[in-house]
């Protein structure tokens, strides 16, 4: 049996030597997201295209890519930004051949998350679209006989060496022992791993022995800067959908929230409930929060602040974490053993190491009087005794080589290890399990800079930990109390189910990913909820449309799973609800320029009482009102585009709103009106930093002239000068 890892400095021969072992019949497994090891993944492609015998079959997910354009206006906007932000990011090869629908026949790319939107107008990857639950993709990639693994890893600079799978435990963890089994059995795999300085290192579970791969390509020429995405900006709608969100999170309790505007929304809120509650307070109060809600925020929320702080198990580690992390919010520690844990719940011991703790973990049989050399190793590591001692002849030993009998039942023995031997606090706390992260650069620039001590109290794990109460469910529901799994949803249907990862016309724009998962596992706690965040309308070409329908013709979460829904008009708490409770609930959160619609519907299909009448706090459910109610924080600085900032420039912030607002101007065939029109007579100055951003101030054609043209109206159309 050869020793395994081979080390390698190029791809090219790495690949060579697994097609050598392995044959012509490539499935090759590749980490959702940042983990995806570009420059192999790359190499197998160049030489799937070179020999058609070699049948390469990619099974990976959310693909990235630098962002697309359609037009030359697009293109002028998007081409620098893209530049400055992902020029050194090495594209993956399948991508522009997905997107033009010419990838070789010998060579297929099955995924089952795509980038939101990213596919939703290539025919070939909708065909090749692999709708699977995240905890189910391992059972489907062994099913297809995947028999390579590649993997971008961070490498450890202590001794021995230790190797990181870093963003990416997720599936990995999980599929890695299969696959060795199968390789017992007689199968040839090759698991292989492409080293990137720019990963930081994770503990937990995603650190490793080098042995856990077949091979390692590790050459500094193979570095590149991680797939940063910008934040995306935080408008009205998404703050008041957060600020409901916010008042139904419990101190003390488990969190989990999805990526996007929404997520840095729900952190921002939480801060603020945090760091300024008074204010928060007055805000809920103006927004008619308690008027609308305050039943279920009494009964399942909390307004106060963090003073026990919260804990994240969440599949994905997203940017936010780390904000609510400094503020102090994100402070519950958790523990992997479940006696020690229901004592921490329980409030009989806390974290601070006292003779108090040695007596509640006798009393509840964590460990016995009589200490073995068992308990001795567990009260170590746990930090409850100090590290230096020894045991040895059932006796303590300290440094000194004093000797202290190990038994808790007689008295003097134990007075002399509380005062001799305790340690100080607890040790091996995690404050989150996540499987997977990917978020802006100064996300992982933080990530780098925090210590060891902190990275370890982040464990990345695999997704079968955090996505499912199976195995270890009794520690997963002592650490998973109180548990609040928020996400994103696109249209809600008024008898409770909800669409978020596809049309119903068949398209995917996403994926079910874990969003079943947490749904579910909600249902399965006994104080868990599931928090699905929607917004009330949606535009499109032009037309404003809701998101609250009487039905959809495709389904995420089906109506027996229904929970909370939240928009930016108030909480819907459907569970355990007639179906006429719950429609009402629904129609009470939506748009007032649709509810009356959404009434008929529900009562020509005898769903709804032809008595029901919307009440009266209801009829006002309008975006204007939300706006001026934000504005005067607005002009105090807060609910800002972006509130943690941003890799975009002001010139370009300002841009690409105006861009988009002609955008849709177009799409609603919308006439300027005068004061747009003076303001685009002459070519203003104040439009000249933005004409130089998009190459613009010196026109030299006529096509320029009416690109010019159009950027001065776009920005006089959103107030930009």
């Amino acid at each position: 049996m050869n020793e395994r890892p081979c080390f390698y400095r190029d791809v090219e021969t790495c690949v060579e030597e697994t097609l050598r072992k392995l044959g012509r019949r490539i499935a090759l497994g590749s980490p959702l997201g940042l983990g995806k090891a570009n420059h192999l993944i790359n190499e197998f492609i160049r030489r799937a295209r070179e020999d058609s015998s070699i049948d390469l079959n990619i099974f990976t997910a959310l693909t990235l890519s630098r962002p697309r354009w359609e037009n030359e206006l697009e293109r002028r906007f998007m081409a620098p930004l893209s530049e400055r932000l992902f020029g050194r990011y090495p594209e993956l090869d399948y991508v522009d051949p997905i997107m033009k629908g010419d990838l070789p026949e010998n060579i297929r790319v099955t995924e089952f998350y795509f980038q939101s939107g990213s596919f939703l107008d290539s025919p070939l990857a909708q065909q090749n679209h692999m709708s699977s639950n995240y905890t189910h993709v391992v059972r489907d990639l062994l099913d297809a006989g995947i028999n390579v693994l590649v993997q971008l890893v961070a490498k450890g600079e202590e001794s021995p060496t230790r190797y990181s799978l870093s963003c990416n435990p997720d599936l990995t963890l999980d599929l890695v022992p299969r696959l060795r089994e199968a390789e017992r059995r007689g199968a040839k795999i090759a698991l292989l791993a492409q080293v990137n300085p720019n990963l930081p290192f994770m503990y937990g579970d995603a650190s490793v022995a080098p042995d856990y791969f077949d091979a390692i390509v590790d050459d500094p020429k193979y570095t590149f800067p991680l797939f940063g995405p910008p934040n995306r900006t935080v408008d009205t709608v998404e703050y008041l959908i957060a600020l409901y969100v916010s008042a139904l999170i419990r101190d003390g309790g488990t969190i989990q929230i999805g990526i996007g505007a929404l997520e840095d929304a729900v952190t921002y809120i939480l801060k603020l409930r945090h760091e300024q509650n008074d204010l928060y307070r007055e805000i809920l109060t103006r927004a008619d929060v308690f008027q609308r809600s305050g039943e279920i925020v009494e009964r399942w929320g909390g307004i106060g602040p963090f003073e026990q702080g919260l804990y994240a198990s969440s599949e994905m580690l997203v940017d936010g974490f780390l904000e609510l992390y400094r503020s102090g919010i994100l402070k519950r520690r958790v523990y992997q053993h479940a006696g020690l844990q229901k004592l921490l719940n329980e409030g009989v011991i806390g974290e601070d190491v006292k003779p108090a703790t040695l007596d509640a973990l006798v009393n509840s049989r964590v460990i016995s009087a009589l200490l073995t050399a068992r308990d001795f190793s567990f009260l170590q590591e746990i930090g409850v005794l100090r590290s230096d001692l020894r045991y040895e002849a059932d006796a303590v030993t300290l440094e000194d080589d004093s000797v202290i009998p190990a038994n808790l039942n007689d008295n003097d023995a134990r007075d002399a290890i509380a005062r001799r031997c305790l340690g100080q606090r607890l040790k091996g706390g995690h404050f989150a399990h996540a499987c997977f992260f990917l978020g802006p650069q100064k996300f992982y620039d933080s990530l780098r800079k925090m210590s060891r001590s902190e990275r370890e109290q982040i464990c990345m794990t695999g997704i079968s930990y955090v996505n499912e109460l199976f195995g270890e469910e009794e520690l997963k529901r002592l650490q998973r109390k109180a548990a609040r799994f928020v996400n994103t949803g696109l249209i809600a249907t008024l008898n409770g189910a909800v669409a978020s990862d596809g049309l119903e016309d068949g398209r995917v724009l996403s994926g079910v990913g874990g969003q079943y998962n947490f749904v579910a596992m909600a249902h399965a706690l006994e104080d868990g909820r599931s928090i699905l965040m929607i917004r009330s309308t949606k535009e499109e070409y032009g037309k404003v449309h809701s998101n609250m329908r009487w039905n959809y013709g495709h389904t995420t979460i089906p109506r027996h799973l229904k929970d909370i829904v939240v928009t930016e008009y108030g909480i819907a708490d459907l569970r355990g609800r007639t179906d006429e409770e719950v429609i009402g609930a629904l129609i009470e959160i939506a748009d007032s320029d649709f509810q009356e619609e959404l009434v008929k519907e529900a009562i020509r299909a005898g769903k709804l009482s032809r008595n029901y009448r919307i009440t009266d706090r209801a009829r006002n459910n309008r975006r204007k009102h939300l706006q001026k109610m934000l504005a005067p924080y607005r002009k105090q600085g807060l609910f800002q585009p972006f509130p943690f900032g941003t890799d975009l420039t002001e010139e370009e912030i300002t841009l690409r709103k105006a861009l988009l607002a002609l955008k849709n101007q177009r799409q609603k065939f919308h006439l300027p009106g005068l004061t747009v029109l003076r303001k685009t007579a002459a070519i203003p100055e104040a439009a000249s930093p933005y004409l130089e951003r998009m190459e613009l101030r010196r026109p030299k054609s006529l096509k320029e002239k009416l690109m010019q043209r159009a950027v001065v109206y776009a920005l006089a159309s959103v107030n930009a000068i």
